[in-house]
């Protein structure tokens, strides 16, 4: 993880949205090593840890930054959410229907490529609306709260260990944390 250090002399380590967009290099990396994998035992080397990673990242989102965001952002916050809770679901379910295949089987890659593609737009919807949202309506203190709980949620499940990964009714996650 970069550490770099605004003028004010902030860590990206004091700003949920920073560790986030870290993630986000970090799946644009994953998916790119996944282009140039020669075989069966290289793309499982890359596959594996990206999907695992791809499901911890989605649950770290919807226990931190999502019902921050759905109580404190704008006036778009409860459909930006709801429109990441349902890519996340999009993404997980692609990710398990990979594990029904044979790797590097064609159905395989149509089901890696769903969760990529699925991704790809996630992050793009992510960095351009509901991270931007959040950054505007949250205060700094509050941000550097939620970096230290993301910071603590990888550390408490390592693996994804005691993590369920399921899908979410996006409609019932925006209730549950309406303002």
């Amino acid at each position: 993880m970069a550490l770099t250090t605004p003028a004010d002399g902030r860590t990206t380590m004091d700003d949920i949205t920073a560790l986030i967009l870290d993630d986000h290099a970090a799946f644009r990396r994953g998916f790119a090593r996944l282009d140039d994998a020669a075989d069966v035992g290289q793309q499982r080397a890359v596959w594996e840890p990206l999907a695992l990673y791809l499901e911890i990242h989605a649950e770290a989102e919807e226990r931190i930054l999502y019902p921050h965001l759905v109580r404190r952002g704008g006036p778009d916050a409860d459909e930006e959410t709801e429109d990441a809770i349902g890519d996340h679901n999009k993404i997980r379910d692609a990710i398990a229907a990979s594990r029904t295949h044979e790797i590097g089987s064609d159905a395989w890659w149509k089901a890696v490529w769903d969760a990529r593609r699925e991704n790809t737009e996630h992050l793009g919807e992510e960095e351009d609306e509901a991270l931007p949202d959040f950054r505007r309506h949250a205060t700094v203190e509050l941000r550097a709260e939620l970096a230290q709980q993301w910071l603590a949620f990888y550390a408490e499940h390592p693996s994804g260990a005691g993590l369920t990964f399921r899908d979410k009714d996006p409609e019932r996650f925006v209730a549950k944390y309406t303002k």
